[in-house]
């Protein structure tokens, strides 16, 4: 199907991923593997470690969500309305939302703390592989009825979203990370480094 013809919270959820990988795109060009891997602080992430967590909690959902949505599609659940977040989901998304609130500010899961200063080349290849994973999900599944499918969150035990809430929260995490990910790339051209 022509993207052009998906419904239009599908393509304003494409558009977000595609802007996001235009971003990262923007944000690598020049870098060498050394100023990819810099970071301002030690305990501070790196231009590399910010995309490789993206790139690998965007696995974690798109594997969580996997199983729902061939269940969805083969039991018929049709769609019935847009992939919006109900009211605590979309609570959920303005809490990640950039930039971020000091209440909203913590650790990353352990499954998806980025590597220990991971190659810039490869860490954003797997952006690239992982951005490309989530659009086939969203162009796949999207006749299904993406709000009311739930999966089970694979960093909340016992907290389960709908399907919408996880594709929004994958495209807002992203946001919020890039902002990192740039705010990392400014200490580094102000520092002289590199």
């Amino acid at each position: 199907m022509d993207d052009h013809n998906l419904p239009d919270d599908i393509q304003k959820l494409l558009q977000e991923l595609d802007a996001a990988e235009r971003d990262a795109e923007t944000l690598v060009a020049g870098l060498s593997e050394a100023q990819g891997t810099w970071r301002p602080k030690p305990e501070a992430w790196s231009v590399a470690e910010c995309l490789d967590h993206l790139a690998t909690t965007n696995r974690w959902y798109v594997s969580a969500m996997q199983e729902p949505a061939e269940r969805a599609l083969r039991d018929g659940r049709n769609r019935r309305g847009p992939a919006k977040p109900g009211w605590l989901g979309g609570f959920f998304v303005s809490m990640i939302e950039p930039p971020p609130k000091w209440w909203t500010k913590g650790r990353a899961p352990r499954k998806i703390q980025p590597r220990p200063s991971p190659p810039l080349g490869a860490t954003f290849a797997n952006f690239i592989a992982g951005q490309a994973e989530v659009r086939t999900f969203l162009r796949t599944y999207a006749a299904i009825d993406l709000a009311g499918v739930r999966f089970p969150n694979p960093f909340i035990r016992g907290v389960r979203f709908s399907l919408a809430t996880g594709l929004n929260v994958i495209t807002a995490h992203e946001r919020r990370h890039l902002l990192q990910a740039w705010r990392v790339r400014r200490a580094l051209e102000a520092s002289g480094t590199g």
